[in-house]
């Protein structure tokens, strides 16, 4: 077991990268528009969400190519999903963003103590993959809705 305590470190694994924050910031933008059917652009989508337009454009692209949104051009176009919330996975996200993850060639000699740290990885890679597909952009949403319920705003 560890000897020192983790409790009070601020420690992750897995990394959420600005692209892949960014990413999902636009795309639950574009779940809560999804019932309204009238894509989203870029420019009302940084309105709304701290992110650089610019760099809006390439995780678009991404997006686009990993075939969770569709455009629409001319004067009333924009962005869409291309499923519905609850069928868009996080995972899916981060595929498509990242790219699957590759397994890590193993060179030929390979010792038992090798053997047990690849075992150990891939089990933290099968959890966090169980837990990114369990969640939708859909989730993501109500996870939202819930805090700002919680939390709610005065004005005076």
């Amino acid at each position: 077991m560890l000897n020192f305590p983790l409790n009070n470190q601020s420690y992750s694994l897995i990394e959420l990268s600005s692209k892949l924050e960014y990413a999902l910031l636009a795309l639950i933008e574009l779940a809560s528009q999804n019932t309204k059917k009238v894509p989203l652009t870029l420019s009302e989508i940084t309105t709304k969400q701290p992110i650089p337009e610019r760099y809006l454009e390439q995780v678009f692209t991404s997006l686009r190519r990993g075939g969770l949104v569709h455009s629409h051009r001319g004067s009333k176009g924009g962005y869409v999903l291309s499923r519905e919330p609850w069928e868009i996975t996080v995972l899916e996200v981060v595929i498509s963003l990242e790219g699957e993850q590759k397994e890590k060639k193993r060179s030929d000699y390979c010792t038992l103590e090798k053997e047990a740290i690849y075992k150990v990885w891939q089990q933290a890679n099968s959890a966090s993959e169980a837990i990114l597909s369990r969640y939708t952009l859909q989730d993501l949403c109500q996870l939202r809705d819930e805090r700002k319920h919680n939390n709610p705003m005065y004005y005076i």
